[in-house]
């Protein structure tokens, strides 16, 4: 039988104590002082300048903390089973409905012309085209638009290399877009659901819409890891 090796004859390797964290603090001073110098210089051409850049900055700041992300939204119910964060995007369109209706609302009861309708893009087989390569793309890069802006601002390699191509596919998406609109896009009809409701019945098709997928990322959750917490 073999004998238990005493404690003289067991490995005396002991795990190298970690190197001490080197302070970030001067880091952060510089940057903030170079923020404060950048929106000096921003203030002589334009005053709302420095208001886009403190906007910036403080949105930059709230995606960093709060890791929101949403590729994340729609990656994690089919990997991990968890639906916290596409909760928390519902929830962020909940909010965002709620403040557009309110500008778009005003604007219509005044006479003035409804902003942002330019961006009501017609429903095409393009549309899902898009979609679904957009899709495939934001889950092999592990990131969206601003997940991607915000772990390149973290130093992340991959995501430097994934802004790279986002941008040279919008600038070819772009150039093939007037293709597109001729051939595609141009018989697809926008859909503009107060259009169709009238305000209030628009804002409660769209509030209905959340609630449901809201309660079905609950039931996925709990069916999947057993607790929707």
């Amino acid at each position: 039988m073999g004998q238990t090796p005493s404690p003289a004859t067991k490995s005396t390797r002991t795990r190298a104590p970690r190197k001490p964290k080197k302070s970030q603090l001067p880091y952060a001073l510089l940057a903030t002082a170079l923020v404060i110098a950048f929106g000096f210089y921003l203030n002589h051409f334009n005053d709302n300048m420095v208001v886009y850049l403190l906007f910036g900055l403080s949105f930059g700041v709230i995606l960093q903390r709060s890791r929101f992300c949403f590729t994340a939204s729609m990656r994690d119910p089919c990997i991990t089973g968890s639906t916290s964060v596409t909760r928390a995007v519902l929830v962020a369109c909940s909010l965002a409905t709620i403040g557009f209706t309110a500008i778009k609302y005003s604007a219509y009861m005044q006479g003035n012309p409804i902003p942002g309708m330019d961006n009501v893009g017609p429903i095409s087989f393009a549309l899902v085209i898009g979609a679904v390569l957009f899709g495939i793309g934001m889950v092999i890069a592990g990131g969206c638009a601003s997940g991607t802006l915000m772990r390149v601002g973290e130093g992340f390699t991959m995501q430097m290399i994934s802004l790279f191509f986002f941008v040279l596919g919008s600038l070819w998406g772009a150039h093939d877009m007037g293709w597109w609109r001729a051939h595609v896009i141009k018989d697809a009809p926008a859909v503009f659901l107060p259009d169709i409701f009238g305000w209030l019945g628009a804002l409660i098709v769209q509030f209905l819409i959340i609630l449901l997928l809201y309660i079905a990322s609950v039931k996925w959750q709990e069916k999947k890891m057993g607790s929707a917490e």
